[in-house]
């Protein structure tokens, strides 16, 4: 775990993981305990959150984008990515991972 701070793609893939995992958060409990249950906490507190991961995950993919010459399809692959739950996941293991091992 500790190799992955080194370079910008093992940053860019923990990052990934965070985003998905605070989206899924949001969609599946706080969405539901905001419009069930009228608990609207976990969505204050899970929001900005999950907003920060986002914004670091646009700004990762596009200085890796630079960094390793990516042609748009990929970037886009990458950046659609993180509006679709599970999303993230399946650009770390398909794209990211491939990648980060062949440095």
């Amino acid at each position: 775990m500790k190799n992955y701070f080194k370079t910008p793609v093992g940053r860019l893939r923990i990052v990934a993981i965070l985003e998905g995992i605070s989206l899924l958060i949001l969609i599946f409990i706080g969405l539901p305990f905001k419009y069930i249950l009228d608990i609207p906490e976990v969505v204050k507190t899970i929001g900005p959150i999950h907003g920060a991961f986002f914004l670091l995950y646009v700004f990762l993919t596009l200085s890796v984008a630079t960094e390793y010459s990516w042609k748009g399809k990929i970037i886009s692959k990458v950046l659609l990515a993180c509006f679709v739950p599970f999303g993230t996941f399946y650009v770390d293991r398909n794209i990211l991972k491939p990648i980060y091992e062949n440095k």
